[in-house]
């Protein structure tokens, strides 16, 4: 198995946490893994290459909120997701 680094940087949690929203609303259940277009800093960016992140809930109460605000839209899952930040984590797969 790959090298596993989790992320802390504030900026790119930001975008992680946006985007596993989008992916929970359009699966409709909280995922476990989310993928996000690899950071190119410079040079043409391949669209088909991708890093993979491991989504770390620690409490089984708080997955279930997670899921119990995905049929209320993106808003309630965002307002969910923001108040259970300090519970969600993501690891970012070597």
């Amino acid at each position: 198995m790959g090298d596993r680094i989790k992320i802390t940087d504030p900026e790119k949690l930001a975008l992680l946490y946006e985007r596993f929203r989008d992916v929970c609303l359009v699966e409709k259940e909280v995922w476990k893994e989310i993928f996000m277009p690899r950071d190119v800093a410079q040079g043409p960016v391949r669209t088909n290459v991708q890093d993979r992140y491991d989504v770390e809930i620690d409490d089984q109460a708080i997955e279930d909120a997670l899921d119990a605000n995905i049929p209320r839209g993106s808003q309630a899952l965002a307002a969910a997701i923001d108040a259970y930040r300090a519970h969600i984590s993501f690891v970012k797969k070597g």
